[in-house]
């Protein structure tokens, strides 16, 4: 058992990481203290394959779990799928003290986890993530939310989880296309704070494209550098804004392809290399280290080449993130090299600039 803590005073958590823990969440949470109705929220895909080990546990350790199933994808991470489920937590009158569990990838963690934070002002929740992506990262550090339809977790709140119980065994079962989608995320902590990781994960680009020991060396580092963000800055007042990096660009390419073309962690791959390469263009690193970065998501089997947007609608997107303040687009860019990364405002012209010349496309110069 592999174990971290996000060190938040009174409301710190623990991260566990162990193969085989998908069978052990019933005494896990009886050890927190819970008892009594436990909703679990997951999805048609998650529930089929790991549902009934999960509720298994729970009746064992003596908790009644109340399964709520909702359609996989990006596009069901809607306010009309959040209301379905406090329709069954009502009806099921569940309490203040009653926990919701989030069993899936990062849609069902994030609408879980934003359901617990508005049902009865709060309600306790655990994440149990099935994806990388989101043992990786939406797991952990509680930002919870669903989309609108004018942008990507627009309404959402911060909202820690009671814990995270990650079990790598069920990644074998995620398709190809999902699993290569959470490395990006992985990328990104190598890129935006250990330049020594970003070696070790060029190093074993061809053993991290299957579950193994070197995957599960990635989660535990991955895990390990977000809650030390987190800790440090739980709400994004400064700090935790690096975790951003490629997500501005990463997001709108999600909003203007309607959610449902690309999975999350592709548009964030091809939202880290146009970050990558704006760097280039802003003159804050050489291109040697952005093309690193192209290369790794390459060699990964990430997308790295954003589709053809003209630059007005891809501004008019930007300018709805949650990041941005006084109307100025703020980006996660390199500062110098691999390892640091530097928050910085873009003036409109210098997106009209790079978006309309090669659209992130290719390095200038």
């Amino acid at each position: 058992m592999r174990e971290l803590t996000v060190e938040l005073g009174e409301r710190s958590y623990r991260i566990k990481i162990d193969d085989g823990l998908l069978d052990r969440i019933g005494p896990e949470m009886a050890a927190l203290g819970f008892a009594g109705p436990v909703a679990v929220v997951t999805n048609t895909t998650v529930g089929g394959l790991y549902g009934e080990r999960v509720t298994a546990s729970l009746r064992d350790a003596g908790m009644r779990p109340v399964v709520i199933t909702l359609q996989d994808g990006e596009e069901f991470k809607t306010l009309g799928v959040a209301s379905t489920i406090y329709d069954r937590l009502i009806e099921e009158r569940f309490e203040r003290s009653s926990p919701v569990v989030a069993l899936g990838g990062g849609v069902i963690g994030d609408t879980a986890g934003f359901v617990a934070a508005t049902y009865l002002r709060g309600v306790p929740y655990v994440q149990v993530p099935t994806t990388l992506l989101a043992q990786v990262d939406s797991s952990v550090g509680g930002k919870t939310a669903v989309n609108h339809p004018g942008g990507k977790n627009l309404i959402g709140a911060f909202y820690q989880p009671r814990a995270v119980y990650i079990d790598p065994g069920a990644l074998a079962t995620l398709d190809e296309r999902e699993f290569r989608a959470g490395l990006a995320e992985v990328v990104k902590y190598g890129v935006i704070w250990d330049r020594e990781f970003f070696s070790f994960l060029e190093s074993n680009s061809g053993a991290l494209l299957a579950p193994g020991p070197e995957i599960t060396d990635a989660i535990e580092r991955s895990c390990a550098i977000k809650a030390e963000v987190v800790s440090a800055d739980e709400t994004e007042q400064g700090l935790r804004s690096i975790l951003n990096f490629g997500h501005t660009f990463g997001h709108a390419i999600e909003a203007l392809t309607g959610y449902g073309t690309y999975r999350h962690g592709e548009a964030v791959a091809m939202g880290m290399a146009m970050a990558a390469r704006f760097s280039v263009t802003l003159g804050l690193c050489g291109p040697e280290e952005a093309r690193r970065i192209v290369a790794l998501l390459e060699s990964l089997g990430l997308p790295t080449t954003p589709p053809e947007i003209p630059a007005g609608p891809f501004i008019e997107s930007m300018k709805m993130d949650k990041k941005v303040a006084a109307e100025k687009i703020r980006f996660v860019l390199l500062d110098g090299a691999v390892g640091s990364v530097v928050v910085k405002e873009a003036s409109a012209e210098e997106l009209v600039r790079f978006l309309g010349g090669t659209g992130g496309r290719a390095f200038e110069g």
